[in-house]
């Protein structure tokens, strides 16, 4: 083919590998118009038609329609401006399929129920905004109306899940359990409790972040009394408790009795619901952070032999 040569759509079709009815087709639409027509009335091509069959063929394989192929020959919108923005659709389509498919494998492991599933899909396939509303919901319930200045915006930040874009289907596992407990209104209750004994405890005077404190001196008392084997019951265990209620007493600058030791066991009571550590394992597995250290063992034992241990 030369560049003052006219051909036919026979010609055209043996060039670019596309059929006489597709060439047919797009230039029936004004993508790519014959250039002239033979005396019998049949089209004839320009070189030209040749680079706009391929590119019409390249745009098309890219899932750009009709429309917008032909505003993009005729140079009414660039070809960078098209490709951006499909590349964009393209990849929320991507990140679409990949929490569908997040979804059905952990329906297919999980052994799930069609009601399962259907709960699972709803809740993965939620928009980035609106897991945003259903978790700030949560957290309104939780430190909404108390002390801002005991660190509950630290602490609504690192209680917020972030589903990743492409997440793994232990995480879409994990969002879409944690979404479920979140709306525990009995879970919902228990976090409120833990919230409003931090508040009080800081208005009281506590200078420090006393949920992990009061937990890290309880770990760090009972830790070798557990390896030890030692009975919560037993009389060795007096020790532990009162290691534990003299740095919890020096927090408040106060006594260690019967009112702060009440006051302790409330507050491990509530902290030492299963349901807590296992909001923060599924957040650890939905944001990429490590596991974080279970505390149950520590509070199974501390909790009873502390209990024992106030006079009633």
């Amino acid at each position: 083919m030369d560049g003052d040569t006219l051909y036919s759509i026979g010609d055209l079709a043996r060039r670019t590998g596309l059929t006489v009815k597709a060439i047919r087709f797009y230039a029936d639409r004004g993508i790519v118009p014959p250039t002239d027509r033979s005396p019998a009335g049949y089209r004839r091509y320009g070189i030209d038609a040749v680079a706009r069959l391929d590119l019409v063929r390249t745009l098309r394989d890219l899932g750009l329609d009709l429309s917008t192929i032909r505003k993009v020959l005729d140079r009414e919108i660039s070809l960078p401006e098209v490709a951006a923005a499909h590349a964009e659709a393209l990849a929320v389509q991507i990140r679409t399929l990949r929490l569908r498919r997040a979804v059905l494998m952990a329906v297919a492991r999980r052994g799930s129920t069609p009601e399962e599933m259907d709960l699972m899909h709803k809740l993965a396939k939620l928009s980035e905004d609106e897991r945003r509303r259903l978790i700030d919901d949560f957290l309104d319930t939780a430190f909404g109306g108390l002390d801002a200045a005991a660190g509950f915006a630290a602490a609504r930040r690192s209680m917020t899940p972030e589903l990743p874009d492409s997440p793994e289907t232990e995480q879409v596992e994990a969002w879409v359990e944690l979404a479920e407990l979140s709306q525990d209104p009995d879970f919902r209750a228990g976090v409120r409790r833990m919230a409003e004994h931090h508040a009080a405890e800081r208005s009281q005077g506590d200078a420090t972040t006393l949920r992990r404190d009061s937990a890290a001196m309880v770990r760090d008392e009972v830790g070798p009394a557990l390896a030890a084997g030692i009975d919560p019951a037993s009389p060795e265990a007096d020790a532990v408790v009162a290691a534990v209620m003299a740095q919890y007493a020096q927090v408040f600058d106060r006594l260690d009795d019967i009112e702060l030791r009440h006051r302790l066991l409330t507050r491990l009571e509530a902290a030492a619901d299963p349901r807590w550590e296992r909001y923060l394992r599924l957040l650890a597995v939905i944001n990429g952070w490590p596991p974080p250290e279970s505390l149950a063992p520590v509070y199974a034992w501390f909790i009873p032999a502390l209990r024992a241990r106030i006079p009633r």
